[in-house]
């Protein structure tokens, strides 16, 4: 069985609150779990202690039966500094999106035929006064 340490939420509309908890990875988000394992309550500021709340005995139990935690959790660990920092590399966040590119495209098309315009007249009366 995949165990996976997540969040699952709970709150009403607008207003999130999450549980963080040890549960199969087979089950939906908001399902079935195994353990509650602590809270994560993101209206809260950053720098509350009851932000983010965490059983950390419950979290190393889990952690060392293969239990592996979902990205937010992973981030939320290393804060706590129960896992080592993990380097990432958001690949595509400097790219521009797909109507951004067509934008500089035809910006760059627009930009290069009137610097060769100018050119052509040029050349045409240095023709001419031959």
């Amino acid at each position: 069985m995949a165990m996976k340490i997540r969040l699952a939420r709970g709150g009403s509309k607008k207003r999130p609150h999450y549980a963080i908890v040890a549960a199969d990875s087979r089950m939906p988000r908001d399902g079935r779990f195994i353990e509650k394992l602590g809270t994560y309550n993101p209206l809260l500021p950053k720098d509350s202690e009851d932000r983010v709340k965490m059983d950390m005995e419950r979290v190393q139990d889990w952690l060392s039966k293969g239990a592996q935690p979902t990205d937010r959790v992973a981030r939320m660990l290393e804060a706590a500094g129960v896992l080592p920092k993990k380097e990432r590399a958001n690949l595509k966040k400097g790219t521009p999106g797909k109507a951004a590119q067509e934008r500089a495209e035809k910006k760059a098309a627009r930009d290069a035929a009137p610097a060769a315009e100018p050119e052509a007249p040029a050349e045409e009366a240095a023709e001419s006064a031959e």
